[in-house]
């Protein structure tokens, strides 16, 4: 099926929920005025719709596939690609002394929004690089940002991140990939690497001239665990003094996965220094390469979160198109008993407005997410603390609602929707994924919980449920779900040990999601009422009201299970559980 960019609500979205007007009012973000925050929105929309969108179907049919030693996707990926970095996409948010445009994140995520949008599988390539850029521009010597960031700024380049191993998956400090001094010859002051690294998104194609991967490992006599863990520079092609790209570098793919989903995205394995001479350089201090990580992964978090959207985007527009056209039966009470397209009986009624609902709620947590990044970029630490209590419930509850979008959208379908040629299942498998990847949702939801929950002395999370209670005035079931938040926050620190509090901690971070959520999303209905965005003024009301009174009050039903603690979850001993 076609695509059509979300553009209306991406802008409104953009305005209200991120806040772009008052972001340009500073130096740093001058440039991103209306006129120009409408082009882009537009233009990217255009682009993913009209060269991204197409390769869809074909990507998920043939997929990647590993020959030689080098990853091939099906064609017309490397044209969509080469016109995706010629117009410049990439660089929305690089920073402009090394070629990018220095436009706030916020435009970065939208920019991400499209594309994968019209192909989430295609979109994982640039998302990585995004973070890479990151990562060096906050922890890279001036030495390495003159030296790999202009090409990864581009899109000339790409980027990976390479953490997990065969027996080291969310547990980091477990990893034993090596980093051995180089102290003479032509590498004197590098590194060399060797080790095995898994699930590493196009950590091998033939779509960017350079591979830039940043992998973890350790230094001789580093400490144990994560305190142990440096960060390293490993190009596929070695880089020479001029920036002209040298010999290979000792790495390759030893096998591509065969998934569940984004099968034209080549989720590789990796082996570093089977000849002994992979060479890598250092990234920041020794044995503190997991914050410089995790400044990649922040950002990956938000973008996975935004996938959350992407894929429930395109699963309700097809379910919509479906809807419109399948033709099944009379309405119920219909005197004359001429069937009607689907679209007309109220439980697919209800499924389609869930699906939007969800769909834009989730879009609107996106992007307050992101405009609270953009701020403590300027140097607002509550903004920055109000980002990091946010970033995972965007990433948790943004994947989670697309998964349930894209089943909606099979099961509008019908047995239409369990067959491959519809492409409604491809949405379901692809989205399967995001839950997964970046820190499992239980991970963010553990972190909420630990971390977050304190942040700040606490004041970072009861500050954002203290804004939503302020502004709910009007509505009962938001002004419930906030008041039951505060509630299970305050259980968690003041009375519940770390095992209840992490068995009630995803049960929690979706309730915080969607009380957040209800009250960005109450903030975009008074903007409507007031003028702003006049052609979405049927459709906003509709969907807004459908998430505060009906979304809203199940999440409030999740305290019981939030504040349960861990004791029944224990009440047969494992051999019972499992034998």
């Amino acid at each position: 099926m076609t695509y059509t960019p979300a553009t209306q609500d991406q802008l409104l979205a953009i305005r209200v929920n991120a806040g772009i007007e008052e972001l340009a009012k500073a130096e740093k973000f001058a440039a991103a005025e209306p006129d120009m925050v409408e082009a882009i929105v537009a233009g990217i929309g255009e682009f993913a719709a009209g060269e991204w969108a197409p390769l869809n179907r074909v990507g998920d049919l043939e997929g990647a596939k590993l020959e030689n030693g080098v990853v091939r996707v099906p064609d017309g990926f490397a044209e969509a690609y080469a016109h995706y970095v010629e117009q410049g996409w990439n660089a929305i948010a690089g920073p402009v002394e090394f070629g990018g445009q220095g436009l706030p994140f916020t435009l970065s995520c939208n920019v991400l929004e499209n594309l994968g949008t019209a192909n989430m599988a295609f979109n994982l390539l640039p998302m990585l690089s995004v973070g890479a850029i990151e990562s060096l521009e906050h922890h890279g010597s001036k030495e390495l940002q003159e030296k790999y960031l202009p090409r990864l700024v581009s899109g000339e380049w790409s980027g990976t991140m390479n953490l997990t191993e065969p027996q080291a998956g969310s547990d980091v400090g477990a990893l034993r990939t090596t980093a051995e001094p180089i102290t003479e010859g032509e590498h004197a002051g590098k590194y060399r690497i060797k080790g095995q690294k898994i699930y590493i998104t196009w950590g091998e194609h033939d779509l960017a001239k350079n591979i830039i991967h940043l992998v973890l490992a350790r230094l001789p006599d580093a400490p144990e665990g994560s305190r142990g863990i440096s960060l390293f520079i490993v190009p596929k092609y070695h880089v020479k003094e001029d920036g002209s790209l040298g010999s290979a570098n000792d790495l390759r793919c030893v096998s591509i996965e065969h998934k569940l989903g984004i099968n034209a995205s080549p989720t590789c394995v990796m082996s570093y220094g089977d000849n002994g001479d992979c060479i890598g350089e250092l990234v920041g201090a020794e044995n503190r390469g997991l914050m410089a990580m995790f400044t990649m992964m922040n950002n990956a978090r938000i973008n996975v979160g935004n996938q959350g959207v992407q894929i429930g985007e395109r699963a309700t527009q097809q379910a919509l198109a479906y809807a419109r056209e399948r033709i099944q039966s009379a309405r119920a009470g219909s005197p004359d008993k001429v069937p009607v397209a689907i679209v007309e009986h109220p439980d697919v009624r209800r499924m389609l407005l869930r699906m939007k609902a969800l769909t834009e709620g989730a879009r609107a947590l996106l992007y307050y997410t992101a405009g609270q990044v953009d701020r403590g970029t300027l140097g607002d630490a509550a903004a920055e603390a109000r980002g990091e209590v946010l970033t995972p419930l965007i990433k948790a509850w943004g994947t989670d609602i697309g998964i349930e979008v894209a089943s909606l959208g099979v099961q509008i379908h019908g047995g239409m929707g369990f067959v491959e040629e519809t492409g409604a299942a491809q949405h379901w498998r692809d989205s399967r994924i995001a839950p997964i990847y970046e820190g499992t949702n239980g991970i963010q939801a553990a972190d909420l919980v630990t971390r977050k929950l304190g942040l700040d002395g606490g004041e970072a999370l009861t500050g954002v449920i203290a804004d939503i209670a302020r502004d709910a005035k009007d509505e009962p079931s938001l002004i419930a779900l906030a008041a039951n938040c505060a509630a299970v926050a305050n259980w968690m620190r003041e009375e519940a040990s770390l095992d209840d509090r992490l068995a009630g901690s995803v049960p929690f971070c979706t309730m915080f999601a969607v009380a957040v959520t209800g009250w960005q999303l109450l903030r975009q209905l008074q903007a409507v009422e007031n003028g702003e965005a006049p052609g979405l003024a049927a459709t906003k009301a509709a969907s807004v009201r459908f998430f505060l009174d009906r979304i809203v009050p199940e999440a409030s039903g999740l305290r019981a299970a939030a504040t349960a603690g861990a004791e029944p979850l224990y009440a047969l001993s494992t051999d019972q559980l499992v034998g």
